[in-house]
Parts: C-alpha cells; sequence; structure tokens
C-alpha cells in the first residue's frame, strides 16, 4: 500500500508494484528478499554495474512501501551510500558487488547517525559514531564529513551491534583513525544527504497510510452508544487530519532542500498546534 500520491512512469509503476506483491506475503523483509528476489541492492547505482539508475522518487516509492514494516533503514543507508560512491568514485571495486548485494554499504551522516566522526582528513577518520543505520552489516561506510567524503573498509573499524525500539540493529562504530579513501564533492554529498531526507519522508508517508488505513478499520468495528464510532464527528475529523499529514509529507519529498525544509515544517508545526487544541 503506498501512501505516495504521484505521475509515475511505466518503470516505476512495475518496481512499485513489484515491491507491493512481494510485500503482500511478508511481514518483515529481510536483506536477501530485498537484494535478490527484488534486487533493490543496485536502484541507485548506474546500469552499466547492474544497477537501476534510480533516483529520489524510486526510494521514495520502495521506502513508502517499507515503512510499515519498519523495515527500510539499513536498505536507504545502503542505497545513499552505494550511489554516493558510484559519484566519487565510479571504478570503485565494490561496485559491482554493492550492486548485487553480496555486499553492503552504510551511509555515516546527520540523517543516518547521532554523530560525526572527529575528523576526515589527511587520509584517516576519528572518533566514534553512534546509532549508524546499516552500520552493522555493512562492508564498506561512506561518511560524509562536510565536504569531505571518506570511503572506509569494515575491517579498519570497531563496531558494537545496537538493538532499537523497532526492532532493527544499528551499530556504533568506533573509527580509531582508520585510513580511509578521500573524496570532495559538496554537491555529491548534499545529494545523497537529501536522497536520505527523501526516503524518510516517504517511509514516515507510507507509516501514517497505514496507521490510517488501520484507524478507519477500527472506527467503523467498534462499536459505542449501539452505533460504530465512525459515524463520530469529532474522529471523523481527526481522521480527515491523518489524511492531510501523510499528503503533505508525499508532496514535498522530491522538492529543493529549502523549499521541503520549509513546507515540512509549518505543516509539522499545523499539526502539533492541532494536536495540542484537541487533546
Amino acid at each position: 500500500m503506498s501512501g505516495l500520491d504521484l505521475d509515475l512512469s511505466t518503470e516505476q509503476a512495475i518496481l512499485r508494484d513489484a515491491v507491493q506483491r512481494v510485500l503482500a506475503d511478508v511481514d518483515c523483509p529481510d536483506w536477501d528478499l530485498l537484494a535478490s528476489q527484488l534486487g533493490l541492492a543496485g536502484l541507485c547505482l548506474p546500469e552499466v554495474l547492474g544497477g537501476f539508475a534510480g533516483g529520489p522518487i524510486e526510494v521514495a516509492l520502495v521506502m513508502a512501501e517499507l515503512g510499515p514494516a519498519l523495515a527500510g533503514a539499513d536498505w536507504l543507508s545502503h542505497s545513499a551510500a552505494s550511489g554516493l560512491l558510484a559519484r566519487v568514485a565510479p571504478d570503485h571495486p565494490a561496485l559491482a558487488d554493492l550492486a548485487r548485494g553480496s555486499a553492503r554499504a552504510a551511509l555515516v551522516a546527520p540523517e543516518t547517525a547521532l554523530d560525526l566522526p572527529d575528523a576526515a582528513a589527511g587520509g584517516r577518520v576519528a572518533g566514534t559514531v553512534r546509532q549508524v543505520a546499516g552500520g552493522a552489516t555493512a562492508d564498506i561506510f561512506v561518511v560524509i564529513a562536510g565536504a569531505t567524503i571518506a570511503v572506509v573498509s569494515s575491517t579498519d573499524v570497531r563496531r558494537s551491534p545496537r538493538p532499537l525500539h523497532d526492532g532493527s540493529i544499528a551499530a556504533d562504530i568506533a573509527f580509531d583513525g582508520a585510513r580511509g579513501e578521500m573524496h570532495n564533492d559538496a554537491a555529491a554529498a548534499a545529494a545523497a544527504r537529501d536522497l536520505v531526507l527523501a526516503g524518510r519522508c516517504a517511509e514516515a508517508t507510507g507509516l501514517m497510510q497505514q496507521m490510517l488505513a488501520d484507524t478507519a478499520g477500527y472506527l467503523v468495528e467498534r462499536r459505542q452508544f449501539g452505533v460504530p464510532i465512525a459515524t463520530f464527528q469529532v474522529l471523523r475529523h481527526r481522521l480527515a487530519d491523518m489524511q492531510l499529514v501523510s499528503l503533505q509529507a508525499a508532496g514535498h519529498i522530491d522538492e529543493a532542500t529549502a523549499a521541503r525544509a520549509v513546507a515540512l515544517d509549518r505543516g509539522l508545526v499545523f499539526s502539533l498546534h492541532d494536536e495540542l487544541r484537541l487533546t
């Protein structure tokens, strides 16, 4: 069930439908299903590498479907990291394995972790970064520190798995001055971070649409005073509010960073105001 009301190309519709068909019979898809059965490991990699050359819309479509299962964090981190690596180092030997899913990457950025490394210069990365999405199983870390992008092998770091409340497992990564392959590309770094934001926005939209469907079903089934509570006007208004917020989230996925931030901030402020007023 996709929460995204977008005009899709034929290829994008096929992608969405394929993910929906697979997830219809699976509560929480694992990496093997996403990478092997659906081929999503290479979604953001060029076709010459065996990927699909997908962008924000394709990522958003997948994340909206994975959202209700809370199964998208590791995949999103991998997709953003591998896409960024392909952009700054198109001949990197790991890219083919990343496209197949036999190797996994994780992005280390403010959108995917709680901290940033203390340094990413002089060919080395220092510091400990907490709760890196996808960090527990990554073979390669793509670290964003300002305009600097460092590519670090998992063999050069220490990691401590960290189970999260949603059932996923992140990791704390200690770089300890690990040697990395350094690149300087502020535009590529910003694009990767925006991709994660777009994906998380779509994930939230998918979650809200599932909550909306579950709530609507409950309102019809639950009866009070001899009638379904769906007939109560205040609850119908709250249901409409949920629908409006989810549509706002979907509508700003692919906007420029500044416009998206303003629009989403405004929507969140209004939503919070209504929540405080109605509770």
